[in-house]
């Protein structure tokens, strides 16, 4: 259980980072900012049509007598509702990372750096590393909707369904969210999906540590902007432990006067 601990502590380190650099999170504000306004849109969308879905996808109960009918469709509702909000929390992190690819790959490095020790590069042009990270992320994503339908369709269990579950979909949002963030220091180190996931179920603890009060961060509105710079610094510092790198020297971290060197 102490694994759950310095998965929390690398969190918490990584804000005091990003907070302590004041242009690095200001730059790591805007990709979370536009990705936000689009799923603020989604969600309000989602808001004013979920009635409407559920009334199409349920034909059958048109000619239920009160109150099944209207038990049946608001509770459905609901959890149509709910799920909206798991998706949206989940795919968020992989959104502003791809919209701030650049951003973030500079911020890693800055904090690489200021740790001291050696800073990784990928050596691989920008548009290449963009799409290594769309196509891990859809592959990561994928094995999240096989979780969140398994999860969508435990809710109607009676009781279990009210209590557990939630707390179980938390768990699992929270380590695909220690997939998606560390990801970003991770692959600059030359490591491939399959090895990041063996990493990381290695620590299992540790990611749960660090991503289930993260997920529980982001279904505050505005949290999850304030807060994705110091994630990106908290799991590249998650990165480094469990890659065992070096630290040997501090250095200041640089001021974001170029974004990339190519």
């Amino acid at each position: 259980m102490s694994d759950l601990g310095a998965g929390f502590g690398y969190l918490v380190k990584g804000q005091r980072w990003a907070f302590g650099h004041g242009r690095w999170f200001g730059l790591g504000l805007l990709p979370a900012l536009i990705t936000l306004v689009v799923y603020a849109g989604a969600l309000v969308g989602l808001g004013y049509g979920a009635d409407d879905l559920v009334a199409w996808a349920t034909p059958f109960a048109d000619d239920w007598s009160s109150p099944w009918l209207g038990l049946l469709r608001n509770g459905l509702t609901v959890l149509v509702f709910v799920l909206g909000i798991f998706l949206a929390v989940i795919t968020f992190t992989a959104m502003t990372l791809l919209v701030g690819q650049p951003f973030y790959e500079s911020l890693s490095e800055a904090v690489d750096r200021s740790e001291g020790g050696e800073v990784p590069e990928s050596g691989l042009p920008f548009w290449r590393e963009l799409w290594i990270s769309a196509r891990d992320s859809l592959r990561i994503l994928a094995r999240v909707a096989v979780y969140g339908v398994l999860l969508f369709a435990l809710g109607f269990v009676p009781v279990v369904g009210q209590t557990v579950i939630p707390a179980l979909g938390f768990c699992v949002t929270g380590y695909f969210l220690t997939q998606e963030l560390t990801a970003v220091a991770l692959q600059r180190r030359g490591m491939v999906l399959k090895d990041r996931l063996v990493l990381l179920r290695g620590r299992r603890w540790a990611a749960l540590g660090f991503g289930v009060p993260l997920a529980l961060a982001f279904v505050v509105p505005f949290v999850a902007v304030f807060l994705m710079p110091g994630a990106v610094a908290g799991a590249t510092l998650m990165a480094r432990e469990l890659t065992e790198e070096p630290g040997s020297r501090r250095e200041p971290a640089p001021e974001p006067h170029s974004l990339r060197k190519d």
